[in-house]
């Protein structure tokens, strides 16, 4: 969970300071400072999986 965005996003890796996080239903990967980030609750990752699944039912995302 990026605490400064609102978002949250699977760790990919790490690039100089940064965390680097990419979308749950993918997408484009943002940077993340350490100290921002913290593990997302049950209730943000269901959040985001509805969230992921009813874009895609809508045809937003593949």
């Amino acid at each position: 969970m990026d605490t400064l965005t609102g978002q949250v996003g699977r760790v990919m890796g790490h690039e100089g300071p940064y965390v680097q996080l990419r979308p749950f239903g993918g997408g484009r990967e943002w940077d993340c400072v350490p100290d921002a980030l913290r593990t997302a609750t049950t209730s943000e990752r269901l959040r985001a999986a509805t969230a992921y699944a009813n874009a895609r039912s809508r045809g937003e995302v593949p």
